[in-house]
């Protein structure tokens, strides 16, 4: 905007003015980097929510009106849970790429940006190639931390998917029947014979 207009002004044309407001004024730098990220961002989230609830079967919804609950408890206790198992990974991978679309905000221009710092470091001791490996090796740290966030979300929210019993599940059924505990080894493969059959 303060590219097309330096002024926002109200008066008569030719004549006096009555109130004027710079433009770089009306909209922060930082308000204007968030609304710009937020926007890129915002289709590609709504069709992944779009996805992750229509993931969920439409009998799981009806279930739950059928126990008496309303809508929102029907979201919040049943049709959430079982949508965030979709909702996660494209999510996170979103997060991960506006990460990395934040180099974009030197257009605003804002400053404090990783990129931006960068660049204007580099443009005072004259060495961009050392300040951006540095740029970059951070860009990969924080990423790399977002993708550890993201194992351990997706591994919370995928419990009972798996149809395999972990040893503690297995324990508490031992124990529930009143059996002991019996974990079967599982069988190795056979070696391989020097003519290369198998036995």
């Amino acid at each position: 905007l303060g590219a097309l207009y330096q002024h926002l002004s109200v008066g008569i044309p030719f004549g006096p003015e009555f109130f004027s407001v710079s433009t770089n004024e009306l909209i922060p730098k930082f308000v204007a980097a968030l609304l710009g990220l937020g926007l890129n961002e915002a289709a590609y989230m709504a069709e992944i929510v779009r996805a992750g609830i229509n993931s969920v079967g439409e009998g799981q919804t009806e279930a739950s009106m059928a126990l008496g609950m309303s809508w929102s408890q029907t979201m919040r206790r049943t049709v959430l849970p079982q949508a965030m198992r979709v909702i996660i990974p494209p999510t996170g991978n979103e997060l991960i790429s506006m990460l990395k679309t934040t180099s974009l905000v030197t257009a605003v221009p804002l400053s404090t940006e990783l990129y931006g710092r960068a660049r204007d470091i580099s443009g005072t001791n004259f060495q961009p190639i050392p300040l951006l490996l540095v740029a970059a090796t951070w860009y990969l740290a924080i990423t790399s931390i977002l993708m550890i966030g993201q194992y351990y979300l997706e591994r919370y929210y995928s419990k009972g998917i798996s149809r395999k019993l972990t040893r503690k599940q297995l324990q508490a059924l031992a124990d529930a029947q009143g059996k002991p505990l019996v974990v079967q080894p599982t069988p190795e493969p056979p070696p391989d014979i020097p003519g290369g059959e198998r036995r």
